[in-house]
């Protein structure tokens, strides 16, 4: 009996056992299998994943393209700008990491989760961008506490720098950050969420230059997410830098000009269409814009009734007052309608109709011919020249005279300006032309609208003989290796469709609006050099509405605007202004001196001091400008 439990016992064990081995090897091979699947099959997934835990890519931002004037003096360049990124999945625990980043970076606590729960968690594989140019104090803060704060990292970007604050705002223009359609736009495929693009002026019109191709780099990184080392590195390109035509110096003189008033000064080459100076005022500090500005800080902006963000040199539109009558001269002229010798007698006012036009003198003119008429501005010159021509005819010389269209600048937001003719009319409110309006539009009101730019393009063809050129506005874009061609040739666009003689004899006439006993602009004399130009008024608002509003009101929104164009020296001329001051009411007292101030500023010590009327010559009429006037 013993010996058969034994017997028993023993195959029970050995069952036992058996089972045992095979449940270890079972066991055993299933291991075997998953290491198979894991490390054969699915080896170079994981490695990768691995790779992709400790090897990171990081993008390298593009250095702007640096922006000179005419000679070569560096207008806009870049600054370094510390930004601060957090990592929020190596960022663990992420309230301790807030807490102990708060008082390193000057941030308060509730700010720093307010940004990453805007962002969500949708991006915590990636950077996440929480304060921008955070300054080298906080810079040092952060990197000397870097190994308490995982996922924290600061990264080192080009930030634009506006050199001269408020130069040049409305032509240099600013950047910001790119929006959702800059980034669905056609030709931005390389742009990325947080880039910063040109939003206006030329960083705007000449991005593509400006910019430049970004690289990146292949960086190691620990278990919080900090960089060990850089393994491999594709370095940015620059953007091209730009050389502009404008003078530096003949710029910051326009805008020291302008301080206080609301106008615009545009000055050029006669003779090759560069844009020398183009001011705007009142301005603006592109710095404020990098950055972002803060809530009071635009609202200022756009509540200011002086529109600083608007560019009044290209966009604001006036009528361009008396400084038309050169138009109506050379019409007149070129159509036989009148004569350089015929004389009109002025009584200070002109019948037609049942309306009297008056002149802006009073007591009139007497007989003027068509060089004192341009000189002393005679309103009822240029009513009869206007009645003569009609509107049509004024508005093909007008129209011939770059007005009424764009003057094609590399400039957003360009404005049209306006030429009025009959066919206009009767299209725009359903009314036949009246004769009465073309006496208006003759000396440069009613449906009349242009822009500064486009009367100092105008006026810089009257001062070269007639060549009406494109403004330009770059000198030179510096490629590197790409040879450096020179300077481009003048874009002529057309030409004044008026003869050799009709130029001289309107040229003479603008002559005697500075140099003359009787000119209107007298105030804009200089000694050693010869100016030409034009003065205007124009009128904001009737006579009448300006009467009515007198009584306890605020009248300087209703003040004339004053206009006045020149170019000198008046033989060979180097430089073409137009200056418009809003509400200055006259164009000898506000605008020429304007003018006369850069025409010393650009052509240098030869262009001497102001002289006074009488000491120019015995007899002369005393310096007092005469005011001109408009209907």
């Amino acid at each position: 009996m013993s010996r058969y439990l034994k017997t028993v016992d023993s195959e029970w064990f050995r069952q036992r056992l058996i089972m045992l081995m095979i449940t270890v090897c079972l066991a055993a091979m299933v291991l075997v299998l998953r290491l198979f699947f894991l490390q054969i099959i699915k080896g170079q997934e994981f490695r990768r994943l691995s790779l992709n835990n400790s090897i990171r890519l990081q993008s390298i931002d593009a250095p702007r393209g640096f922006v000179y004037d005419r000679h070569g003096t560096l207008l806009v360049d870049n600054r370094p700008s510390f930004d601060l990124y957090i990592s929020l999945k190596d960022a663990r625990p992420l309230a301790e990491t807030l807490q102990r980043l708060s008082p390193y970076s000057g941030l308060a606590v509730e700010d720093l989760t307010r940004k990453i729960e805007a962002v969500g968690t949708a991006r915590s594989f990636k950077p996440v961008l929480i304060e921008r140019d955070i300054g080298r104090d906080a810079l040092a803060s952060v990197e000397s506490h870097r190994y308490d704060l995982p996922g924290i990292d600061v990264q080192i970007r080009s930030l634009r720098n506006y050199i001269f604050p408020n130069f040049a705002a409305h032509l240099l223009g600013y950047i910001g950050e790119v929006n959702n359609q800059e980034l669905e736009r056609r030709g931005n495929a390389d742009l990325r969420v947080g880039d910063q693009i040109g939003k206006f002026g030329v960083e705007k019109s000449l991005e593509k230059y400006l910019r430049g191709e970004r690289g990146g780099r292949q960086v190691e990184v620990n278990a919080n997410g900090q960089v060990v080392r850089v393994l491999h590195t594709v370095h940015a390109r620059s953007g091209h830098n730009i050389y502009l035509t404008i003078d530096r110096t003949l710029q910051g003189r326009a805008e020291e000009l302008l301080v206080g008033e609301a106008g615009a000064v545009v000055a050029v080459d006669p003779a090759n269409g560069e844009v020398l100076a183009l001011a705007s005022s009142p301005a603006f500090d592109q710095n404020d814009f990098i950055t972002g500005l803060s809530t009071e800080k635009w609202r200022a902006l756009i509540e200011n009734p002086d529109k600083p963000l608007n560019n009044k040199a290209i966009q604001g539109e006036y009528p361009p007052a008396s400084t038309y009558k050169i138009i109506a001269a050379l019409a007149g002229l070129q159509e036989g309608v009148i004569t350089a010798d015929e004389t009109i007698f002025c009584p200070g006012h002109y019948r037609f109709g049942n309306r009297t036009y008056r002149c802006w003198r009073r007591g009139g003119h007497g007989k003027v011919d068509m060089i004192q008429a341009i000189a002393r501005s005679c309103d009822v010159y240029f009513y009869q020249v206007g009645q003569r021509l009609g509107i049509d005819r004024l508005a093909f010389y007008a129209n011939s005279a770059g007005l009424g269209k764009r003057t094609g600048i590399a400039l957003d937001h360009e404005s049209r300006g306006l030429v009025p003719t009959a066919a206009w009319k009767k299209k725009r409110t359903g009314i036949a032309w009246q004769e009465g309006e073309t006496l208006s539009v003759a000396i440069g009101q009613g449906f009349n609208l242009a822009t500064p730019l486009q009367m100092a393009m105008f006026t810089a063809a009257v001062a070269n003989g007639g060549k009406r050129f494109q403004p330009r506005l770059v000198k030179k874009i510096a490629i590197p290796e790409v040879a450096q061609p020179g300077d481009q040739p003048p874009h002529l666009v057309g030409r004044l469709p008026v003869s050799d003689e009709v130029m001289h004899l309107v040229q003479r006439g603008m002559w005697e609006v500075v140099q003359g006993e009787r000119g209107t602009a007298r105030i804009a004399r200089i000694k050693q050099v010869d100016i030409s130009g034009k003065t205007g008024t124009a009128q904001v608002v009737s006579l009448d509405k300006f009467e009515e509003n007198a009584e306890g009101k605020d009248l300087r929104r209703f003040k004339d605007h004053a206009w006045f164009i020149a170019y000198a020296p008046s033989e060979n001329p180097r430089i073409a202004i137009a200056v418009i001051v809003e509400h200055g009411e006259h164009g000898s007292s506000a605008a020429a001196p304007i003018a006369r101030e850069l025409v010393k500023t650009y052509l240098g010590p030869d262009a001497g001091e102001q002289i006074t009327a009488r000491s120019s010559k015995a007899g002369a009429a005393p310096s007092t400008p005469d005011p001109d006037g408009g209907a």
